[in-house]
């Protein structure tokens, strides 16, 4: 069984973003710190649990983007991937989920995978659409925010129970292949072993240039990036412990809040 797992690297949440001179993305320092999605950890961390449970099982990590990318596949194969493959592209700009998940599903086409999985959402854009269009464009049963999976039949079906409203779970049997998009907390992603460190850091990752696939034009553009306007400065209440006291007594009178 092979199993393909979609990782995406995104910038720190801690990290101040700056949009560039043009207005038409985000600028990224040298010291920019990047990492892997953690949504995609806990995918990749199931991916890793069906190895364990099962014989033959082979785990190909992918991602999409320039070449500081490479760290985060790295970082997979750090974690107990087999393989990684890098879908690499000519520029930091923004990419639309249909174009990741295009060049994904065309890589993925011409090789045999019988489960794909991938996390519920990225951090940074958070769109919730990779899984579901790589699964509809190579006509896949297809699986969100999965919370429990189990292979049965010999390897021939997939029971999963997905998350849905007011704490409930939908349970569904889908035939592989089929793609799944993993919900957090499902697992607890594993460090990276120092075995497969040394591993990781000697192996070849596979790099497909994007404009070599079958990627379909651009159906969407960005228009431009702006700051939040500031709706209300904030006041900063100044003296001792029972000076602040008054003061903010005096402010919430004066507003009629009491």
């Amino acid at each position: 069984m092979r199993i393909l797992v979609c990782v995406k690297q995104v910038i720190d949440g801690q990290a101040p973003v700056v949009i560039d001179e043009t207005g038409a993305w985000v600028k990224h320092g040298n010291i920019s710190p990047f990492r892997m999605n953690r949504y995609d950890e806990f995918a990749l961390e199931e991916a890793l649990r069906i190895k364990e449970k099962f014989n033959d099982v082979t785990i190909d990590t992918i991602s999409f983007g320039p070449p500081r990318v490479s760290s985060t596949i790295r970082k997979a194969m750090e974690m107990g991937a087999n393989e990684g493959i890098h879908i690499l592209t000519d520029e930091d700009s923004f990419v639309t989920p249909f174009e990741v998940a295009s060049a994904i599903a065309s890589y993925a086409k011409t090789n045999t995978y019988e489960i794909i999985l991938a996390g519920a959402m990225s951090e940074d854009d958070m769109n919730s659409q990779v899984g579901q269009l790589i699964a509809e464009l190579l006509h896949r049963p297809c699986a969100t925010l999965v919370m429990h999976q189990e292979i049965r039949e010999g390897g021939k079906e997939l029971y999963v129970e997905r998350e849905i409203e007011a704490g409930r779970r939908e349970c569904l049997y889908l035939t592989l292949p089929a793609v799944l998009t993993i919900q957090s907390g499902i697992n607890t992603p594993r460090y990276p072993s120092l075995s497969n460190a040394l591993r990781a850091r000697k192996a070849q990752i596979l790099t497909i240039e994007a404009k070599d696939l079958n990627i379909p034009e651009k159906r969407e553009r960005l228009t431009g990036l702006s700051y939040p306007e500031v709706s209300s400065k904030g006041t900063f209440i100044e003296g001792t412990q029972k000076e602040k006291a008054k003061k903010l007594l005096g402010i919430l009178h004066e507003k009629s809040l009491i």
